[in-house]
């Protein structure tokens, strides 16, 4: 099992200085991943305006000034994005963080103040439809070789990107998707990993919601063999024998990342820092 930190991009951190330190702070303390929410908008207008900090440009600060920990944005909502910018930002903090970059994707939430306020299309069917789209073509650019795309919802005329990404045979891609629904978790199965949300969020995933997953990822692939299975929830930071439980939990599930939630949902910024300062859990 391998940890992690999931962060907003928004409220108290969305000032892009307090996410660096906070990133300098994660990877000291020992965790092993630093991923950023990306959204635009969260609220409606008329209930709550909060600052926000674009997550591609902060994950390119903080590769700067980690040396270990992977890091990326969980998750970007790729129907909202245009593919060929992502594949090149995606290069371009792969490059910098010297391959430690994890592209986590989705089709985004939720679509009325992410899509509707910006004058996208929020119906699930097409924010599906673009993300496939999308994903094959990021995937096409970063194979450095000559591509070419007609899709429903993007064309591209023959073009090479390069430089290719510094990792190899890519970058990794983890997608999301709710459960109980079958559709996110059939495409994750063509990728490196998955991360499950429930569909009803905050409502979490739970170890029987993640194991009828894995099965529809498994039935997909054959196996899990070197397949990143991602969850996210909160533990204490003193090892109690409640944290212990919820990892090994996960783990007998077939968890293989844990990435600790530090939102404003659950405390205030300092008791956030200290867990932290904490460090991941022992099991």
């Amino acid at each position: 099992m391998k940890y992690g930190i999931n962060i907003p991009n928004f409220g108290w951190f969305g000032d892009i200085d307090t996410l660096v330190e906070l990133a300098v702070e994660v990877e000291e303390a020992g965790w092993d991943g630093f991923f950023l929410w990306d959204h635009l908008l969260v609220f409606k207008q008329e209930d709550m305006v909060l600052p926000f900090v674009d997550p591609w440009i902060a994950l390119a600060a903080i590769a700067c000034n980690t040396k270990k920990m992977q890091l990326g944005p969980l998750i970007t909502p790729l129907p909202r994005r245009r593919p060929w910018k992502v594949a090149r930002e995606a290069v371009s903090v792969d490059h910098l963080s010297n391959g430690r970059l994890v592209l986590g994707v989705g089709i985004g939430a939720p679509p009325d103040v992410e899509f509707d306020y910006f004058g996208e299309a929020s119906d699930a069917k097409v924010r599906a439809q673009k993300l496939d789209e999308c994903l094959d073509i990021i995937t096409g650019l970063w194979s450095g070789e000559p591509f070419s795309y007609k899709g429903t919802h993007y064309q591209l005329e023959e073009m090479t990107f390069l430089p290719k990404p510094k990792q190899n045979p890519r970058i990794p891609i983890w997608v999301g998707g709710g459960v109980p629904n079958r559709a996110p978790f059939k495409r994750a199965a063509l990728y490196d990993g998955v991360a499950p949300v429930h569909s009803k969020w905050p409502e979490p995933v739970t170890p029987q919601l993640l194991e009828k997953a894995l099965e529809i990822v498994q039935s997909e692939r054959g196996d899990l063999k070197g397949y990143d299975v991602v969850v996210s929830g909160e533990t204490s930071g003193t090892n109690s024998a409640k944290d212990k439980d919820k990892i090994e939990s996960w783990i007998q599930t077939g968890a293989t990342w844990f990435l600790e939630d530090i939102h404003t949902l659950r405390a205030e910024i300092d008791e956030l820092r200290e867990r932290i300062r904490a460090g991941p859990p022992v099991v």
